[in-house]
């Protein structure tokens, strides 16, 4: 593979946003191909992986499920559903003791329907919603189905109405409408505080390094770089083992397997059903990932996703 490929976990600033955050690393690696998974809001800090180079293709096939440490403010609405916005309306919160503010967070606990936040990166008719909001336009956004893994109420201070909660989530779960249903239930309103992302992807808070500065590349200071193969480790493997198999996989051309021939992820218990399911990493003689691929049959694994292409 010519160029970087794999991935950077970098610990996103605040103030910064997600694609500032790739065109920086466009400058670092002097590569174009970069791209990232998950978006962070400016005020949000924490967890962002980078994909360099062919890596990208990968983003799809890591794992979905993000981490978030953050506080709930109670008692302000705001355009945002946070407090970057504008201010919609101010209340007082009721008395909540720790047992209350369980039972109203069992509510979010598990697949719920969520609307995301008006303003966000969610796509109406091909555009981004807040730039919509930027044009003061008025519209609705459907509902999604999401799922709250976990939530934990970490602490809750009654004089300031603040509720810092640990949440394990779906991809395309919103916190920030977290915070504002929560609000919405209690009858004084809420918006999120703060917020840190600590995993995402498969990726965790203790792999994230400091985002390169401008100049770092002129003196070789520049991020270690993941392997492809350390991210999905999620994910079934098959090896190439003759020169054959290796033109026919990179030549998009199906292969004869069988299930005997895959190494199982480490940790993950698999059914023959489940394996015949999943996405399977191809690794040549030499342990480079090569591609993806998905059971075309029982006995042949069909390319998906080929690198280094033939022909």
């Amino acid at each position: 593979m010519k160029g970087p490929f794999g991935f950077v976990v970098i610990d996103k600033p605040e103030g910064l946003s997600s694609h500032d955050c790739v065109n920086r690393m466009r400058k670092v690696f002097d590569i174009k191909r970069v791209g990232h998974g998950g978006t962070l809001d400016p005020a949000v800090t924490g967890v962002l992986p980078i994909a360099l180079g062919s890596a990208t293709r990968l983003l799809p096939y890591l794992l979905n499920d993000k981490e978030y440490k953050g506080v709930i403010q109670l008692g302000k609405r705001t355009s945002s559903d946070d407090l970057q916005g504008e201010i919609i309306s101010t209340k007082p919160w009721p008395l909540l003791t720790q047992k209350s503010l369980e039972k109203q967070l069992d509510q979010f606990r598990g697949a719920i329907q969520q609307i995301p936040p008006k303003v966000s990166s969610v796509h109406i008719q091909g555009e981004r919603a807040y730039k919509r909001v930027q044009r003061g336009e008025t519209f609705d956004l459907p509902k999604r189905t999401v799922t709250i893994y976990r939530l934990l109420l970490l602490k809750w201070d009654q004089i300031t109405g603040q509720i810092e909660i640990n949440v394990h989530c779906s991809s395309g779960t919103y916190i920030r409408s977290l915070a504002r249903d929560l609000g919405d239930n209690l009858g004084c309103g809420a918006c999120l505080a703060q917020l840190r992302r600590t995993q995402a992807l498969g990726f965790e808070e203790k792999q994230a390094v400091m985002l390169p500065s401008k100049n770092d590349s002129l003196i070789g200071k520049i991020p270690s770089i993941i392997p492809p193969l350390l991210a999905l480790n999620h994910l079934p493997h098959f090896t190439l083992s003759t020169e054959e198999e290796d033109l026919h996989w990179r030549t998009g051309r199906q292969l004869i397997a069988s299930t005997d021939r895959l190494k199982p992820p480490p940790e993950i218990n698999l059914s023959k059903d489940q394996l015949y399911k999943s996405n399977i990493v191809v690794i040549d003689n030499s342990g480079e990932v090569v591609g993806i691929a998905t059971w075309g049959s029982t006995s042949v694994l069909q390319p998906k996703v080929v690198f280094n292409a033939l022909g």
